[in-house]
Formats: structure tokens, C-alpha cells, sequence
């Protein structure tokens, strides 16, 4: 009888001890929510889902609203202007000025930052803490399926951003794939400065060229390792298409020498807004679009 208790007993206490790791254990998974190395190479963790959200780059931006967890946003850059939509969330400063003053009134769990913020600023959001995680501006267009990705994961999205992500990469290896010959493609020379200050283009390596090159057309400047370019190099390769901002296109086209290039002569400058191709963001597909269409002609 004695020893049918004492193995009662023993019984009880295993139990107790198995049901006590298994909520321990269910207990420690719940506590993270999200661990990733972020694009600083730092170690991030959230211990939950974040629902009160601070954007500091305009892709991370426009990639939330992509997603639909637009509605996690209670700040956002000054630079961050697109979609419209975001003229109506509280502006938290520059890249360069951040209010973290107006950033800590609105009580984010967490700051999305990219290429520009210092290591200073990102040190003092931490200390009023705040998690900031790093999510670059990639490079190239292939990396913003992995900001979908990562994004999608942060804000609770996942499956929406994965399926965007998927799109993005099929979008991309769809204008690989109908890529005409070398020999075929136009050259393109894309207006990023001109006049007494000197002229620069897209040099060889760069998100620019990979929007040029996907339309279809050749980079004029994918000899170069610089942004700036000779006006006898210019005239040299005197390209078949000129691309030049929208506001800039009228100054560009009448100005001596450049109304000596054929392209201006033959009626072939064309403006294009400057958020489709001069920063790295989900608009870049419509100057690849366009680009493409222009060539098309």
C-alpha cells in the first residue's frame, strides 16, 4: 500500500514537473515575436507583434502600404510622400534632422530606418527605448522583394508580402527573359546633372542602369565608374534617347551644346518623374515600363 502511494506521489511530481516545461516552453516562444540581423548586421529582436510604427525612408514606406499595414503607421519622414496618402501622417523630420522630440510623442514600438539615418540618431532612438531596425535601401531592384519579405513578417503581413515579393522577382526575370540582343538595344543617357556645374549620369553598377538595361536599352554611361561625364564623352556617344526629370526637361532641351545632340534634334528627350528612377523604390518597375515603351517607338 505504502509503495502504491510513493509511486503515486512520484507520478504526480513528473507530471507536474513535464507540465511545467511545457508552458515554460510555450511561455519562451511567445515572448519573441520577430529576430532577424538587421542590414546593419545588428541582432533585433521584438518581443511582440509591433502595431504603433515609425518610417524613416520612403521605401520602407511605400512598401508598407503594399503590404497593407499602412494602418500601423503613426509616422512617417518628410521625404516620405508617396502614396498620397502620406501627406495625412505625422511628418517625424528628415533623414538627417529627425524630431525625436515629435517622434517620441507618438509612442512607436518600433522605428523602420534606412541608408541615411547616422549611427548617432539611430544610438539616441535606442535610448529613449525605442527598437530601431535597419532595413536598406537595397541596391539593386532584386532586393526590394526581400524588404517585401522582411516587412511583411514585421507588421503581421507575411503572406501578402511574400506574394508580392514573388511578383516583384517574376516581373523582373519576365523583361530578363525578352531582353533583346546587345547589338539591338538603344542608348539611353539619363540626365542626372547638367550645365556650368558639369554633367552626370548613371555610371555602371547602379540601380539606374538595371532599370535602364531591363527596358531593354543600353546604359550610356555603363563605361563609367563615376557619376560625372565628359561633354566630349557625351557627344562622342551621342545617345539615342535622352531621359531628363520632368522639370528639368524644357532648361535641358533648349540649352547650348546639348541642342546639338541628335536626340534633342530629333525630338527625342523625354521627361520622367524623378521618384520612378532616382532612389530605389517599387516605382522603379514604372520607368522600366516606360523606358521600355519609349524604346518600343
Amino acid at each position: 500500500m505504502r509503495k502504491s502511494i510513493r509511486l503515486f506521489i512520484l507520478f504526480l511530481f513528473g507530471l507536474s514537473l513535464f507540465l511545467t516545461a511545457c508552458h515554460s516552453s510555450k511561455t519562451s516562444s511567445q515572448e519573441v515575436f520577430f529576430t532577424w540581423e538587421d542590414s546593419y548586421n545588428r541582432p533585433v529582436t521584438l518581443a511582440e507583434a509591433p502595431q504603433r510604427i515609425v518610417s524613416i525612408s520612403p521605401a520602407i514606406t511605400e512598401v508598407m502600404f503594399l503590404v497593407g499595414a499602412q494602418d500601423k503607421l503613426v509616422g512617417v519622414s518628410d521625404f516620405c510622400k508617396y502614396p498620397p496618402e502620406t501627406e495625412k501622417i505625422t511628418k517625424v523630420g528628415g533623414m538627417h534632422n529627425i524630431n525625436f522630440e515629435q517622434l517620441l510623442s507618438l509612442h512607436p514600438d518600433v522605428v523602420l530606418i534606412g541608408s541615411m539615418i547616422s549611427q548617432q540618431d539611430v544610438d539616441a532612438i535606442e535610448k529613449m527605448g525605442i527598437p530601431v531596425i535597419c532595413i536598406v535601401e537595397e541596391k539593386s531592384l532584386e532586393g526590394m522583394a526581400e524588404m517585401m519579405e522582411v516587412i511583411g513578417r514585421i507588421t503581421q503581413c507575411e503572406e501578402k508580402g511574400n506574394a508580392e515579393a514573388k511578383n516583384w522577382r517574376e516581373k523582373i526575370a519576365e523583361r530578363k527573359a525578352h531582353a533583346p540582343n546587345p547589338d539591338d538595344r538603344k542608348c539611353v543617357y539619363y540626365v542626372v546633372g547638367f550645365g556650368d556645374g558639369g554633367d552626370f549620369t548613371s555610371p555602371k553598377d547602379t540601380h539606374i542602369q538595371e532599370i535602364i538595361e531591363l527596358a531593354g536599352a543600353r546604359n550610356a554611361g555603363d563605361s563609367l565608374t563615376g557619376w560625372n561625364i565628359s561633354r566630349e564623352y557625351l557627344f562622342k556617344i551621342n545617345p539615342d534617347i535622352i531621359l531628363v526629370r520632368n522639370e528639368d526637361k524644357e532648361a535641358f532641351q533648349s540649352r547650348y551644346p546639348y541642342t546639338l545632340l541628335d536626340a534633342v534634334k530629333n525630338g527625342r528627350v523625354y521627361g520622367i518623374e524623378s521618384g520612378w528612377i532616382d532612389v530605389v523604390s517599387l516605382r522603379n518597375m514604372n520607368a522600366v515600363d516606360y523606358i521600355a515603351g519609349i524604346c518600343g517607338e
